[in-house]
């Protein structure tokens, strides 16, 4: 079988190094000394002021809604995975959505203005696989209006926009580790902001509201980082130029042979660097789409449907038309791109595409 998405396991020698490392010393969690090398590792490596390790990737939008959401109505994209509007409901706040940019794929900022109400507070916009928004646009309209811009940077490990890490954008930025994503630490994520009197709030906020050891200085909840999570992040960034280069290799390949006439991709913004995380194509309608992922699942290819649907269709939600999001979820397919993935199973991939179109 070849799935969307594989597991990067690092080097097992690499991992077990530190798991005996953290059995000598008995720490497990609470901000040991893997969770901090980690998080000075990637502050350095991305140039970022403040950076909080997380036990997942869903919980810093949690938190970051927590900070700014005030229980507001929070103008948001459809076009994202669930967790984006799960974490604004979740924190008691309302999901005000605004269609994306046919292009780009990411929130349409030309529309943003007009969703403004006197209960908006935020704007949580994701940079959709890992395309960055266009954030000049967003940042003026949230200074004219006071509100504050979180970015979920879900997909965004290793991008640069304008020569600067995307995680320096915006008031805050989380990412997901998750174990599926192009850096992992098994489960985990992070919380990226740049002025100190927020990171102390947020740092506050994942761990019990705590202030020192005893000191209780206001409300929190868990979402600190395991040391094994932490163990397991640093042997994976070992090996990141590997992983960049193999799948930058492989999103070449699909680009050489799933031309236009097959299918398209999102147009990446200019001055960004990208990192590959997913390879999504687009067909030209619903039945081109389904005829290819029917052709690719009877030769055990399971590419995926990502994202579906358009949020703005979710059942518990103040359900909104979009467009341009709600044909992009009907026609949209990640393709397999993965380290393992062989030259082999990636032209049988594209001989399958190619056919099911001709």
């Amino acid at each position: 079988m070849i799935p969307v998405t594989k597991t990067y396991l690092p080097s097992i020698e690499s991992y077990h190094n530190r798991v005996r490392s953290i059995w000598n010393t008995g720490i497990l969690t609470n901000r040991g000394g893997f969770v901090k090398e980690l998080e000075g590792k990637l502050k350095n490596e991305f140039s970022l002021n403040h950076l909080l390790c997380t036990n997942n990737g869903t919980i810093p939008i949690q938190i970051a809604l927590k900070l700014y959401g005030k229980g507001g109505e929070i103008i948001t994209t459809p076009f994202s995975y669930v967790a984006t509007t799960a974490a604004i409901q979740w924190e008691g706040c309302t999901p005000v959505y605004v269609d994306i940019e046919k292009d780009h794929w990411t929130i349409d900022p030309e529309k943003i203005e007009e969703a403004i109400t006197p209960k908006t507070t935020c704007i949580l916009a994701t940079h959709v696989f890992g395309n960055p928004c266009d954030i000049e646009h967003i940042q003026t309209i949230a200074k004219k209006f006071n509100l504050k811009v979180i970015y979920d940077a879900a997909h965004c490990f290793g991008v640069t926009y304008k020569e600067r890490s995307i995680f320096s954008y915006g008031d805050i930025s989380t990412c997901s580790f998750h174990a599926t994503k192009i850096f992992h630490t098994a489960e985990g994520g992070a919380l990226i902001c740049n002025q100190p009197q927020d990171y102390e709030k947020i740092f506050g906020l994942h761990n019990f509201g705590h202030k020192g050891k005893l000191d209780c200085s206001g409300l929190g909840i868990n979402a600190k980082m395991s040391e094994l999570s932490a163990a397991m992040g640093l042997s994976v960034y070992e090996d990141m130029d590997l992983i960049y280069n193999k799948r930058h290799t492989l999103a070449d390949k699909y680009k050489t042979h799933l031309t236009s006439e097959f299918c398209t991709s999102f147009k990446l913004r200019a001055n960004t660097s990208i990192n590959n995380s997913y390879y999504p194509v687009v067909f030209k309608d619903i039945k081109t789409r389904a005829n290819v992922e029917e052709a690719l699942n009877r030769n055990e290819i399971i590419p995926r449907r990502y994202f579906y649907p358009s949020l703005n269709k979710l059942p518990y939600v103040n359900q909104q038309k979009m467009p341009i999001a709600e044909s992009l979820a009907e026609r949209i397919l990640c393709l397999p791109l993965y380290h393992s993935l062989t030259d082999k199973e990636q032209m049988q991939v594209i001989k399958i595409i190619k056919e099911t179109l001709s």
